[in-house]
């Protein structure tokens, strides 16, 4: 979760509220300086690199990041014939990239906000690159995937001794008296149970794998006697970034597909926990989203 994407506070999910006595506008956006180095590469060339990058919050979506124009490359910016407009920000101007040796061109890559009302200067001669029609954008010497960066998303790690079993049916498929609970911007508390408490008989590998951008690629399993043959029901990062190692290996159930009972009581899927879709980025490989080396 950021400030505006999931259940954040500007999200249109959100599920806490403003404590303030008349209504907020329906939307709201938030821009702020994003306070890091910020780099894109596209046709095996840097076309943008900057410090003075603006990282524009908009309800519903992933932040976005809006480089000064004296920080792109020249003549990486072709105009297209194409304008939409923005609900809150007004006409927007939308570019051909074009880049490389030889010469790649992406079609509508990047825009520009070209009749910003009064209150969102901030974004003023600023333009924004598609995320996907990217090769790759970069903080410093490090590759980001994903999205921006998100400053306002967090996620922590906690071991408890909690009792944690999950049921199918009369068969006991984990049962743990130390799980780890990961706490995550927006979302309800997801248990992690080592594999020695779970019967991994109960197990068959699911096809398909997602990617997090906060904790790596995800592996899915369907587990035997549940509804739906137990379709995806549980779910392990096999090899989990460093800031959220501890969950490595671990297996995770989901709530509404299989009963999963902490300390007796029978937990249940909250609403608002589909994750948005970010799509995947440009020449990102299973191997380098799985261990994090990322070119």
């Amino acid at each position: 979760m950021g400030l505006s994407w999931q259940q954040g506070p500007l999200a249109p999910g959100a599920i806490g509220r403003f404590l303030v006595p008349g209504p907020l506008p329906e939307r709201l956006l938030y821009a702020e300086p994003l306070r890091r180095r910020m780099r894109v590469r596209f046709g095996g060339s840097w076309i943008a690199d900057s410090e003075n990058v603006v990282l524009l919050h908009e309800p519903g979506r992933y932040p976005v990041a809006y480089f000064p124009l004296g920080d792109i490359t020249s003549g990486v910016l072709q105009p297209a014939e194409h304008e939409t407009r923005h609900q809150d920000l007004g006409t927007t101007a939308w570019y051909t990239v074009q880049a490389g040796d030889p010469e790649r061109r992406a079609q509508r890559a990047a825009w520009r906000h070209t009749e910003l009302p009064g209150h969102a200067s901030e974004l003023k001669d600023r333009v924004a690159f598609a995320w996907r029609a990217m090769d790759a954008f970069y903080e410093e010497d490090e590759r980001i995937v994903g999205h921006s960066a998100d400053s306002y998303h967090r996620i922590d790690i906690r071991q408890t001794s909690r009792h944690l079993v999950v049921r199918c049916g009369d068969r006991v498929v984990a049962d743990s008296t130390r799980p780890l609970v990961l706490y995550e911007s927006g979302f309800a508390p997801r248990w992690y149970v080592p594999r020695d408490d779970v019967d991994e008989t109960a197990l068959t590998p699911a096809d398909g794998q997602t990617f997090c951008p906060y904790k790596g690629l995800c592996r899915y399993y369907d587990v035997a006697g549940a509804p739906d043959q137990g379709h995806r029901a549980a779910w392990s990062y096999e090899n989990a970034y460093t800031e959220v190692w501890r969950v490595s290996g671990l297996v995770s159930f989901e709530p509404d597909k299989v009963e999963v009972h902490l300390d007796g009581t029978r937990l249940r899927l909250e609403p608002g926990q589909s994750v948005v879709p970010h799509g995947p980025d440009r020449d990102l490989t299973p191997d380098g989203a799985a261990d994090g080396k990322l070119p």
